[in-house]
């Protein structure tokens, strides 16, 4: 029997149903103001794993998934722009109900794509506010709970065992379990809110008997989770964020309204990482499924990857790591079609072998859910000097676990009558030893976008998958690492024109044109990366460089951080100057005779047109048409010599966005010595910047004061290198 983790215990332990031959699993599903990230889809994935697994081995399970729905976000909060789309969606007059309802619909189309079993129950947070009252109701008839001004709070000293899921047991010690500031009506700065008095403007509300509010981030689990399968049940599933204060709230509330143990197991999903940090709005790493099919990768390769790493163990996701998982799929995909279309007939089944194999394949399940190892011999069986029958017998089996949908891949591999009378035709020519006329149809086969393979038993057509195509058309690098650095190689030409592409390709396509334009016969090349976009931009830059010989274009598979976009840019350079442009710059006359002699004199290390000043490091503002020595220079034209790369070296990967970067990387500069000079009558002309205008304030705010922190905690300690500082001393 499958065995588990159990947070609350600290050890593994076998499932023993409360109800024979029953299992009664809850999963705290989706807040839907937004899309669901990958970090999330794994925890998801869990429970799919823990619920195939029982229903593997004969339990049945009854699985309820929430959806919140209630908006427990603060009205000003959506209106001020918390979530873009959110605040698009209310200027367009949708309801909360109606973005719920869309964000909801893509949350089922995610789960699908995954091959994530449907749950038996979705309650929607909204349909059970009643509900949630009664509860708040016993626990103030309970004494759990008091009433301030309309708001109800969770006492978490009258509840001895708050805390023992998480082990932050140690009283003072207890962070706050809300996600917002310090609310002077409690009792405690430790109690939990149960229900919120409604602020004014609020679209959603409900009466009460403490007037309209809405109800806390705990309360609708509680609620719900006894609604659908009691006030006892098996296995209650989450991330490990989910850990506290939210679950530890949850264990606090049912059991102070049922005065009973209420959830038996208590399993939890590892973090995963992007990149190796964690996933965050405000990092650009917090991934959702279209991005992943944006790059013509399937979701299932998703779920493939995930199959790799134990649930309670962290993941490192990259887009290496899903490529390669993409092609393992394609892989035992591409094994299943080849035992589908034998012409050997079926061998009757050794029934010792097999169920040898499905036993060791369900001992790594059984255990902790051990998916590597249960894919690991997966393989082993691909690969197994068995009868093709009977390994297409075991892992159509090993697939009702896995996921993978692989139980017919003939069927998801057929083609058109029209395809197969061109199979058909080639067949009969190499039968005649035309093969010159057969090899001209398998080509027109190939550049049709489908798979010609000839065996044995004849000919067999797959078409290309989407990953397949769109790999064709050029290669992609996930990291700044997979770049090869030409920093130490002798100078090419004159100039490198280096630019970050981000979408927004008609942005894109006047920087790179103006750029080339004033160029003119000089000996310069313009290098482009390609961070990720998916908006024509790829194929601009290749018509671009297939067009201009000076053009050199590199793609990323995602959307890397700034501060590694721009050092493929740093690795693949090969001018003696390295001009950085960002694409909200049109170069409207010669910069680089003025950039050229600026940069003549050994002391300067960085030229451009628009310089920054500061008196104490804290505050930088513009030269405002001055001339001269700066502090920095900001990246909109950033220019110096290749050869200082040696010495000064490539940018802080930790500047995953944009802002501050520049700031950062003019005082490698200044710290080897080197002086920041400006030229404000160089002729370019900033536009609107569009990663920065499509931001709203609160993201501005945050993304800006995170690079603010990583620049001042490393030069913190450096006012000796201001240049205004000086001068005002």
């Amino acid at each position: 029997m499958l065995n588990l983790y159990d947070t609350m215990a600290k050890t593994t332990s076998e499932v023993e149903p409360l109800q024979p031959g029953l299992i009664k699993m809850y999963t705290c599903g989706p807040t839907v103001y937004r899309d669901a990230h990958i970090g999330n889809l794994r925890s998801y994935l869990m429970a799919d794993w823990i619920r195939r697994a029982l229903e593997f081995q004969g339990v049945a399970v009854t699985h309820v998934k929430n959806i919140t729905d209630v908006g427990h976000m603060r009205q000003e909060m959506l209106e001020q722009g918390e979530d873009k789309v959110v605040a698009a969606a209310i200027a367009e007059g949708k309801t909360p109900q109606q973005i719920a309802q869309l964000y909801t619909e893509r949350f089922h189309a995610d789960e699908r794509k995954l091959n994530i079993l449907p749950a038996h129950h979705f309650p929607m947070a909204t349909d059970h506010v009643d509900e949630m009252i009664d509860v708040v109701k016993r626990l103030v008839d309970k004494g759990y709970a008091y009433e301030v001004e309309g708001n109800v709070y969770f006492e978490v000293s009258k509840f001895g065992q708050y805390g023992n899921l998480s082990g932050n047991t140690q009283g003072e010690e207890l962070r706050e379990a809300v996600r917002v500031e310090a609310d002077p009506l409690k009792r405690d700065p430790r109690d939990f809110t149960l229900w919120k008095l409604a602020e004014p403007g609020r679209d959603l509300k409900w009466p009460s008997p403490w007037g309209e509010g809405f109800p806390g981030w705990h309360i609708e689990c509680s609620a719900m989770s006894i609604k659908y399968l009691s006030e006892k049940f098996d296995i209650h599933t989450g991330g490990v964020d989910n850990i506290f204060p939210h679950h530890e709230g949850e264990i606090a509330q049912s059991e102070g309204y049922t005065g009973q143990r209420v959830v038996s197991l208590w399993v939890h999903g590892q973090h995963l990482l992007a990149d190796g940090v964690k996933m965050a709005k405000s990092t650009g790493n917090s991934f959702i499924m279209a991005d992943i099919e944006a790059r013509g990768i399937e979701p299932l390769a998703f779920r493939y990857l995930c199959l790799t790493a134990r649930f309670g163990t962290r993941m490192n996701f990259t887009f290496t790591s899903l490529k390669a998982a993409q092609r393992a799929l394609l892989r035992l995909r591409n094994r299943v079609w080849d035992w589908e279309t034998l012409s050997e007939r079926p061998q009757p089944a050794n029934s010792h072998v097999r169920d040898r194999w499905e036993q060791e394949f369900m001992r790594h399940v059984n255990g902790n859910l051990d998916m590597p190892d249960a894919l690991a011999l997966t393989w082993k069986l691909v690969r197994a000097d068995l009868p093709k029958p009977l390994k297409l017998d075991l892992l159509r089996a090993y697939d009702r676990l896995l996921g993978l949908d692989l139980s017919d891949v003939s069927e998801a591999y057929r083609v058109p009558d029209s395809i197969l009378s061109i199979v058909e035709r080639r067949a009969g020519l190499r039968r005649q030893s035309q093969y010159e006329e057969a090899d001209a149809l398998r080509g027109e086969l190939e550049s049709d976008g489908y798979v010609v393979q000839d065996t044995s038993d004849g000919t067999r057509v797959r078409p290309l998958s989407t990953w397949e195509k769109q790999r064709e058309q050029w290669p992609t690098v996930s990291s700044a690492a997979e770049v090869a650095s030409l920093a130490h190689e002798p100078d090419g030409p004159e100039f490198s024109i280096a630019v970050v592409a981000s979408n927004h390709v008609d942005d894109v396509r006047r920087c790179i044109e103006s750029a080339l334009r004033w160029a003119g016969d000089l000996p310069a090349e313009l290098i482009a990366v390609d961070n990720g976009s998916t908006d024509g931009t790829p194929e601009w830059l290749e018509q671009a460089a297939s067009k201009d010989p000076r053009v050199r274009v590199t793609h990323t598979d995602h959307l890397l951080g700034a501060g590694a976009a721009n050092n493929i840019l740093l690795r693949q350079s090969r001018g003696r100057i390295v001009v950085m442009l960002d694409t909200s710059v049109e170069v409207l006359g010669d910069i680089f005779a003025p950039l050229q002699a600026l940069l003549s004199d050994d002391s300067v290390g960085v030229a451009g047109p628009f310089g920054l000043r500061s008196a104490d490091l804290h505050h930088f503002h513009e030269g405002e048409g001055e001339a001269g020595d700066m502090d920095a220079m900001q990246g909109y034209c950033f220019a110096f010599r290749r050869s200082l790369l040696r010495d000064i070296g490539m940018m802080r990967e930790s500047f995953r966005f944009y802002r501050n970067l520049d700031l950062d990387y003019s005082f490698h500069f200044k710290a080897k010595g080197y002086r920041i000079v400006a030229d404000p009558t160089l002729p370019v002309r900033r536009h609107e910047h569009r990663v920065w205008a499509e931001l709203s304030e609160q993201e501005r705010d945050e993304l800006s004061r995170k690079n603010y922190g990583r620049f001042l905690h490393k030069w913190r300690d450096r006012a000796d290198l201001l240049v205004a500082g000086r001068a005002a001393t």
